[in-house]
């Protein structure tokens, strides 16, 4: 394999605990459209897809027509951005893996199918925003993860092949665009699901703390599995 020069990050579950602002948001959509809610554990299977993806996991199958999870999907994001009480925290130890890695000389970026600006908003208020080259979230003019186009963005953007890139994420959908961009998948264990999923999915290596994937990078076999 290639040297790594770049990592690509997944956004919620990945660097940043977001869940219980997702829920809460989520919640106060279908309880104001007058929808059953769920439990926060619960949203921990509802997201990774998008919030279109989220509302057609979570609406009463009678109410999922295309009109009401777009409305459902506005009413989030206005929920989401003026939430007075965020719980969104950085897992331990990834700044101190940003830190590291950018000693390195590794370039770093975020993918995430969190709406673009409410992604660009959390890596701003929440993490050391500066360590990135790029931070995309989900835009219209592309199609969301597993898609590959956004990480082929990134690369090209970065000016390197999607060869040198580590792409680390907690879900399924993580893995597959890792896989269909051809970037070396790396499922964490800290975020949304669990190992089994992620090894289905592509994961070459999967790691139970930030730190872990220093360990990794520094082996001689780490990345040639």
């Amino acid at each position: 394999m290639m040297p790594i020069k770049a990592v690509t990050f997944d956004l919620d579950g990945t660097l940043l605990d977001t869940l219980e602002d997702i829920a809460f948001s989520a919640n106060a959509v279908l309880k104001e459209l007058g929808h059953p809610t769920f439990d926060v554990p619960e949203y921990r299977y509802f997201v990774g897809d998008g919030v279109f993806v989220l509302f057609q996991k979570t609406l009463p199958e009678s109410h999922r027509d295309e009109k009401t999870i777009t409305e459902c999907a506005r009413l989030f994001r206005d929920v989401y951005q003026k939430n007075p009480n965020k719980k969104i925290r950085p897992y331990d130890g990834v700044e101190a893996l940003l830190r590291a890695l950018t000693e390195r000389g590794i370039r770093l970026a975020i993918l995430s199918n969190k709406p673009h600006e409410l992604a660009q908003n959390a890596v701003k208020d929440f993490l050391p925003s500066s360590l990135f080259d790029l931070v995309l979230g989900q835009r219209d003019s592309i199609p969301p993860k597993p898609d590959p186009r956004g990480a082929i963005e990134i690369a090209d953007h970065l000016n390197l092949s999607t060869h040198h890139f580590l792409y680390l994420g907690d879900t399924a959908v993580d893995m597959q665009t890792a896989v269909r961009a051809e970037m070396f998948p790396v499922g964490v264990l800290w975020g949304f699901r669990e190992k089994k999923e992620l090894e289905e999915n592509g994961a070459r290596i999967v790691i139970d703390h930030p730190l872990d994937l220093l360990r990794f990078m520094d082996g001689d076999e780490a990345f040639s599995l």
